[in-house]
């Protein structure tokens, strides 16, 4: 029997006057999906959410909702009103009011004093609060639009695990594509007014949208055709048979109507580059025992120690760490725009650094994206040595001519970010320096910036807490790690993780060999293993490759796309028993290696 849905939208349709925005909708809701909602930026996400929370009226359609659901919603730009501690704030909704206490833990968790009044917050703030509000309920549903902004990679991380374990349903809407593989089991696409949906990893989403965009470019030219033919045939005459060439006529005229109803919403294809890389030396610059330090009201409390670095041209680093661990203070005064309390950089011959900055200070709130351009007047940028209109830049970013005059205060996070990598690139620049580039952004602009940073032929310098795109840009990590310490490692992001838990696990068998060492034998010397340890050391192995194997076949029978659809019940299960046979192969692989240590013990002591 069919699983019942949590919520259902039923042909949903919103109309912005001119155009449809979104119509024909057809959604359904169930508990376990965890749905990555995907599309471009004005597409209609925000939009879809509304109308699953139901805040928003749709002009056609129904929504049902089943009995006793509870939704929360995370917006992109949460507002939060009136003056009250963050922990009231966050427990406001809990049916007891005594559990405030886990209204604080959330809030700890994400870096925030639950005493803070929520009056003078930063955006940044202001979503974290409002992310532990939606998070405190534990709702059936919940809808988290750009969860992950302004997060840090350990915060992230440990809200995967956390969203990933809930039983009820999440609606994602994320630019992060390393934060859709983790949660997501299923997409919504929203493309061209359509919204499709298929269950299955995000991993299946590139392939599944091209062929979609596939078969409706075969689809259109053969309608395209055969309006061709209708028209030519209009042309020569209708003379004989008129009433069934009255007929024909409308026919084509109904062809036209459907050619302009399916392929009539063309979304403008984004342009960007940055150009090449202006003159300069092959030292970009180099930082000689750069320290770093900030008063708090506990004391002084050390950024950076004692740093040392040599970025030459060509280099493509990115820079990992928590929230406030020094990361943009580093990058000032790399970029000479603040002073370490000691140590000194010197800045390589012919330096002409881009810098985005994630506060966006470099965009006067009060002018256009014209005059942020064209600050002295005039009408054209140059830009990769060409001159070019400033209103046909601003196209290439995607604004239309309406907003090219108003005010960038009026625009959205995303158009400013677009709006600052504009300027950016529209100067004379050998090194590019992105503080957090992607927040604000969505997926296929993320992807054209990528390409663009990996064509780029000069220096490289990102900081952000986006580990796809770090894994598609950089080829080193400055990463901090505790106490000012500042640890370069080859590779992206996945590659210093990689190295991190290999260090984490020899730590953890030195720390275990040494105890063992350490401890007295009591009673008489046994310098050889019990029939039970030699037994383990003959079974396990057998039984953690077992375990393996059946996880890998559990794991590819829950990647099969219609698997979830059809049962969802046993899909569940299967996952449950995943969840159970890793902590049993997690169990055996401690046992060997304990049993495998005593044995490495005997044979050093014999």
């Amino acid at each position: 029997m069919a699983q019942t849905p949590l919520l259902t939208l039923s042909d949903m349709g919103v109309n912005l006057g001119d155009r449809w925005l979104l119509r024909h909708v057809d959604l359904s809701i169930h508990a376990g999906e965890r749905l990555a909602l995907v599309g471009r930026n004005g597409a209609g996400k925000s939009s879809l959410m509304k109308l699953i929370t139901g805040t928003v009226e749709a002009d056609e359609g129904e929504r049902w909702v089943a009995p006793r659901t509870e939704i929360a919603y995370l917006p992109q730009v949460p507002i939060i009103k009136g003056v009250m501690s963050l922990a009231s704030y966050v427990a406001e909704g809990l049916e007891d009011s005594h559990e405030i206490y886990r209204a604080e833990a959330v809030l700890q968790r994400m870096g925030m004093d639950p005493a803070r009044l929520t009056e003078g917050l930063s955006g940044g703030e202001a979503r974290r609060a409002s992310l532990a509000r939606a998070l405190v309920k534990n709702p059936d549903v919940l809808l988290l639009d750009e969860p992950t902004n302004h997060l840090d990679l350990p915060t992230i991380e440990w809200l995967e695990g956390l969203l990933r374990e809930r039983q009820g349903a999440l609606v994602l809407i994320s630019h992060d594509r390393a934060f859709l593989r983790a949660l997501g089991n299923g997409m919504i696409w929203i493309n061209q007014g359509k919204l499709r949906s298929r269950h299955g990893p995000f991993d299946q989403f590139e392939d599944w949208a091209e062929s979609i965009e596939q078969e409706e470019a075969v689809r259109l030219a053969k309608l395209d055709k055969r309006i061709a033919e209708e028209t030519r045939w209009s042309r020569q005459g209708i003379s004989a048979r008129r009433k069934r060439n009255q007929g024909r006529l409308r026919e084509l005229a109904n062809l036209r109507i459907q050619r302009a109803r399916e392929g009539g919403i063309t979304a403008k294809a984004m342009s960007m580059t940055t150009g090449p890389a202006e003159g300069g030396g092959q030292v970009v610059l180099e930082a000689k025992d750069i320290s770093i330090a900030v008063e708090t009201p506990q004391g002084t409390r050390q950024l950076v120690n004692h740093f040392n670095a040599r970025i030459r041209r060509g280099d493509r680093i990115g820079i990992l760490g928590p929230n406030g661990v020094g990361k943009s203070s580093l990058v000032r005064v790399l970029l000479d725009e603040a002073s370490p309390d000691t140590g000194h950089v010197k800045q390589g011959f012919g330096l002409l650094p881009a810098y985005f900055d994630q506060s966006r200070e470099a965009l006067n709130q009060d002018a256009s994206p014209w005059t942020v351009l064209c600050p002295d007047g005039g009408d054209s940028v140059e830009v990769a040595g060409k001159t070019k209109h400033v209103t046909s830049y601003l196209r290439d970013f995607l604004f239309d001519d309406f907003k090219m005059t108003q005010k960038v205060s009026t625009l959205s996070g995303g158009e400013q970010n677009r709006l600052l990598l504009a300027k950016i690139f529209a100067q004379p620049h050998n090194f590019l320096v992105l503080d957090e580039p992607t927040n604000d952004l969505d997926i296929e602009t993320i992807d054209l910036l990528q390409e663009v940073v990996a064509d780029y032929d000069g220096t490289i310098l990102i900081v952000s807490h986006d580990r796809d795109f770090l894994d598609r840009t950089v080829t080193s990590v400055l990463a901090f790690e505790g106490e000012g310490k500042i640890i370069p490692h080859a590779g992206g992001y996945n590659d210093y993780l990689a190295r991190r838990t290999k260090e984490a696990k020899t730590d953890k068998t030195a720390t275990k060999k040494k105890a063992a060492a350490k401890e007295k034998p009591k009673g008489p010397r046994n310098d050889r293993l019990s029939y039970k340890d030699v037994h383990a050391l003959e079974r396990l192995p057998k039984e953690i490759a077992t375990l393996e194997a059946e996880i890998a076949a559990a794991e590819a029978r829950l990647s099969d796309m219609d698997f979830y659809q059809k049962d969802p019940a046993g899909y569940q299960k299967i996952a449950d028993d995943v969840g159970r046979a890793k902590e049993a192969l997690a169990a055996k692989e401690e046992a060997w290696l304990e049993v495998e240590m005593k044995r490495e013990a005997l044979e050093d002591n014999s």
